[in-house]
């Protein structure tokens, strides 16, 4: 019976490691959508199909990334106190 108890802890211990060990999936952060643009359009698609299916987090960070891309680094331009002369 202790040979069955611990046999079956055992097989136990490995099917959790087999189910633990699968691919974890990519964070997609800001600075990484904003240097693969392609990725970045496709998940703006996505978000905008079907929101509740890519999740509100991943949404929240392709709506951040696409903001930095419009805005730049938000630094406003400031013109020459002197006017150029042509």
């Amino acid at each position: 019976m202790r040979n069955l108890m611990f046999s079956f802890r055992v097989f136990l211990c490995i099917v959790l490691w087999c189910i633990g060990s699968g691919a974890v999936p990519a964070t997609e952060t800001v600075e990484s959508l904003l240097a693969n643009p392609k990725r970045l359009k496709a998940l703006r698609q996505q978000c905008h199909d079907d929101w509740d299916r890519v999740g509100n987090a991943l949404c929240n960070r392709v709506g951040h990334a696409t903001t930095k891309q419009f805005l730049g680094t938000g630094t406003p331009y400031t013109p020459p106190k002197t006017p150029p002369k042509f």
